[in-house]
């Protein structure tokens, strides 16, 4: 991050990330937040917002910035009337790889990328067209149906249970404590029931992996459980509680952010005939099959933020922040920076330089399942193209997600026409 000299600290740019048209779509007045206040304090959200390109992926790397959001959370939240709950979930999260910084994270990422390789991802290629194929069998000619919960959310979720080694019939169950934490992780609303909801779920899901783990012990195989439960690092190994929490986050990231791939996607393509023609023609081309996938993750991906706490004071854009202020790096504005991606409002799966996009993060916090969420694109998309000659918009606002961190729609209903 570069430095400048310092003005008064005045934002002229009114930016409400509650607002209702913000929420529906936060791209304009993202615009104009990195064209007139690239470093920009939002009273709303009492946090510091960069939307600039550069900015932002330098901020991956800016060891003044800390992923340690969590602690701060729990430690001012710990005397209030949901202080159980909250210290419960933040003393379990803490583990997430997601959460921390070097060193720790560089012990808990290092030994999950032990286990979760990309051959063990690729190989699973098959068998997500076999999902697939089941999950739009009994789709007829006219059919409405909710794409959000009829595809987009029940793929990622047998996916990675198919990945983690877990029995299928016990997906319903790891989707509604799913559900359940993300209103914690995702949401920074304040809700009464949410701490308590979430703190049920992750006692379930922790008492379920913990059965689960100690009988892939008795019996191990090629599983990415198989692989944490191994994996050493110059004999360094992950905790129990490293354990259960690492297998509880890649459920958790695998499932969210691929139901928000899926279900964006879509809807993007549905309001760009033009690129869905292209795709549709295009379909058994891997090569780009892969960008197109790449594109709809720039264009309008699962990610809005990734947010921070400044560890130490700095100056950026002439503005400073001070240690212990929140800052979010803002993916979804990076994404469409025209410093960087020509006409970027636009979508365009030829798009050259698609792949830029920093909607998986930068750095050591690149996100680990993002091999997986692509692979499960990359095999859905050309699946549906191929079946279905037309897919409509049955209303033309949709419901999205109210979340700061994740971009996503509650539902999504569309007519499917073979």
């Amino acid at each position: 991050m570069g430095r400048q000299g310092r003005i008064a600290h005045t934002m002229s740019v009114d930016f409400n990330p509650n607002a209702a048209e913000t929420i529906v779509d936060p791209y304009p007045g993202l615009a104009r937040l990195r064209a007139d206040e690239p470093m920009h304090w939002n009273p709303v959200s009492r946090a510091w917002y960069l939307t600039r390109y550069d900015d932002v992926r330098a901020g991956f790397r800016d060891k003044r910035l800390s992923a340690d959001r969590i602690r701060p959370f729990v430690e001012a939240q710990r005397d209030g009337p949901d202080g159980e709950e909250i210290g419960f979930l933040g003393e379990h999260i803490s583990h997430w790889a997601v959460f921390n910084d070097p060193p720790r994270h560089t012990h808990l990422r290092g030994l999950m990328n032990k286990a979760f390789t990309t051959r063990r991802v690729e190989v699973l290629r098959a068998g997500v067209a076999e999902i697939v194929d089941g999950l739009i069998a009994d789709w007829a000619d006219g059919d409405e149906i909710d794409f959000h919960h009829r595809f987009a959310y029940p793929l990622p979720a047998t996916v990675i249970a198919l990945l983690l080694g877990v029995p299928q019939e016990d997906v319903d169950h790891l989707k509604r404590w799913s559900d359940a934490l993300a209103q914690f992780v995702l949401t920074s609303k304040t809700n009464p029931e949410k701490y308590r909801v979430a703190a049920a779920a992750l006692k379930e899901m922790n008492a379920y992996f913990g059965d689960f783990l100690e009988q892939r012990r008795r019996d191990p195989g090629e599983l990415v459980t198989d692989g944490l439960i191994s994996a050493t690092d110059e004999g360094d190994r992950l905790t129990a509680d490293e354990l259960t929490a690492s297998c509880i986050l890649l459920l958790f990231a695998g499932h969210e952010t691929t139901t928000q791939l899926l279900a964006n996607g879509l809807h993007a393509l549905i309001r760009h005939p033009d690129q869905m023609a292209d795709f549709r023609e295009n379909r058994h081309d891997a090569k780009f099959v892969k960008n197109a996938v790449e594109e709809l993750l720039r264009f309008d991906g699962p990610s809005l933020t990734s947010p921070r706490i400044v560890a130490k004071d700095f100056e950026l854009h002439g503005q400073v922040a001070k240690a212990g202020q929140r800052l979010w790096l803002w993916n979804a504005a990076a994404n469409r920076d025209p410093a960087v991606f020509e006409d970027p409002e636009r979508l365009n799966l030829r798009r050259p330089n698609a792949d830029r996009h920093v909607t998986f993060g930068f750095g050591v916090h690149f996100c680990i399942g993002a091999p997986l969420a692509k692979l499960e694109a990359e095999v859905a998309f050309p699946i549906l193209l191929e079946r279905f000659s037309r897919f409509e918009l049955v209303k033309p606002a949709q419901d999205w997600s109210d979340s700061y961190v994740s971009r996503g729609m509650t539902s999504l209903p569309v007519r499917v026409y073979r």
